[in-house]
């Protein structure tokens, strides 16, 4: 019974003295996309693993600190979600397109989707890979009709023609002179079944003044010579200051047939032209 008790002893004595002996492991991370769980580092200490939302753990869920200072098992990895492909037909009109490169779809990865013409995207044009492996909603692809332009007045459509107007379809407009368009001059059919815009033949302006020297396109000139002006076009009249010798310009813009005279300019008869000077002759005040 002795040599039995002292065996015993013997063992609890080599327990002791190999856990005076042991180290410390060192802190075995960092755990990308994941979280290392210590509660202290000392010998036969546990610690857990576990990933962040959207990964998944691939390798052990636990360690242990040995008597050497090491640990039990080596640091897992945190792999992303997988999500299948979307269910989208391979011949289908909605198609999808791969941002990022690789062969498989994961967590938080993007990806952009297009309609064949004539059909209109309607929801999302990008679709994600979420963390329970599932995407976020797809969109649709749907048949869009616009219904025939209108007519303009005093213009017309080119390629009206046709009895259906798809999605993306478009027609130009064009003005019967000498009205013009300072606005996009082509339309297209909207995803809403609308068209984008409706251009207008903008009027030309008559100058209501029959004498006056004008300047018009960089140009000195009488108005007896300018027909008209097409809308948006600009003119300058000469204003004599009030208390100098000199004259000053003044612009006005043509704006759909509408043509305002500035409150300066004093329109001066035939006759007493011959005793008063031409604004236009004289010189620009502030030289």
């Amino acid at each position: 019974m002795f040599p039995v008790l002292f065996s015993l002893c013997l063992v609890g004595i080599t327990h002791v003295a190999l856990a005076d002996n042991a180290r410390k492991c060192s802190y075995p991370g960092p755990l990308d996309n994941g979280e290392i769980h210590i509660t202290d580092l000392n010998y036969l200490s546990v610690i857990n693993f576990s990933c962040n939302n959207g990964f998944v753990l691939e390798g052990p869920t636990s360690s242990q600190c040995q008597v050497d200072g090491s640990w039990s098992a080596r640091l897992p990895e945190c792999e992303p979600v997988i999500c299948p492909p979307p269910l989208v037909s391979e011949f289908g009109a909605l198609s999808y397109r791969k941002i990022e490169s690789g062969d498989q779809f994961v967590f938080q990865e993007t990806i952009s989707f297009s309609c064949l013409l004539p059909l209109a995207l309607f929801g999302s044009e990008t679709a994600t890979c979420q963390a329970d492996g599932s995407w976020t909603a797809l969109p649709e692809c749907k048949s869009v009709e616009c219904p025939p332009p209108e007519p303009m007045e005093h213009g017309f459509i080119n390629f009206a023609l046709r009895g259906t107007f798809h999605y993306q379809d478009t027609v130009s407009y064009g003005c019967y002179p000498p009205y013009t368009m300072d606005e996009a001059s082509e339309s297209r059919c909207e995803k809403t079944g609308t068209w984008s815009n409706k251009p207008t033949c903008k009027a030309p302006c008559n100058i209501p003044v029959e004498r006056a020297t004008v300047l018009y396109n960089g140009q000195k000139i009488n108005v007896e010579k300018i027909k008209s002006l097409q809308h948006a076009e600009t003119i300058w009249f000469f204003c004599k200051s009030k208390t100098e010798k000199c004259s000053y310009k003044i612009s006005t813009q043509c704006i759909d047939g509408e043509l305002s005279v500035p409150g300066c300019f004093e329109e001066v008869s035939r006759f007493m032209s011959w005793f008063k000077k031409d604004p236009a002759d004289m010189s620009p005040c502030g030289n």
